[in-house]
């Protein structure tokens, strides 16, 4: 059974950290695409960055970059996302998704979902 699962969301202030981790199994790690995902009410769910699990490849959303990183850890089938510099605009429900021998970072090309862990980042 493919299985993803979040953890790691809290309250935070703004300027603060956190790092969410997607533990995953029941498939083949190397031959997905791992994704960070976030919905706000009211909003569109959005890339926030991709990991290609095979190369390591990475992609981040303009809104991110220099203060959110991706990484992976293949033994443990499970990747990060390192938060830094939060702001209150990053409170959303993060999401964990799998991409099956992809590389977009297009929330309506993942094949599997997590259930989502809640960030909330306070001014």
């Amino acid at each position: 059974e493919v299985q993803l699962v979040e953890s790691g969301g809290g309250l935070v202030q703004a300027g603060g950290s956190l790092r969410l981790s997607c533990a995953a199994s029941g498939f083949t790690f190397d031959d997905y695409a791992i994704g960070w995902f976030r919905q706000a009410p009211g909003k569109e769910r959005e890339g926030v960055s991709c990991i290609s699990s095979s190369d390591g490849s990475t992609y981040y959303a303009d809104s991110v970059k220099g203060r959110f990183t991706i990484s992976s850890d293949n033994a443990k089938n499970t990747v990060y996302l390192q938060m830094n510099s939060l702001k209150p605009e990053d409170t959303a429900v993060y999401y964990c998704a799998a991409l099956w021998y992809g590389s977009s970072c297009r929330w309506a090309d993942y094949d599997y979902w997590g259930q989502g862990t809640q960030v909330t980042v306070s001014s």
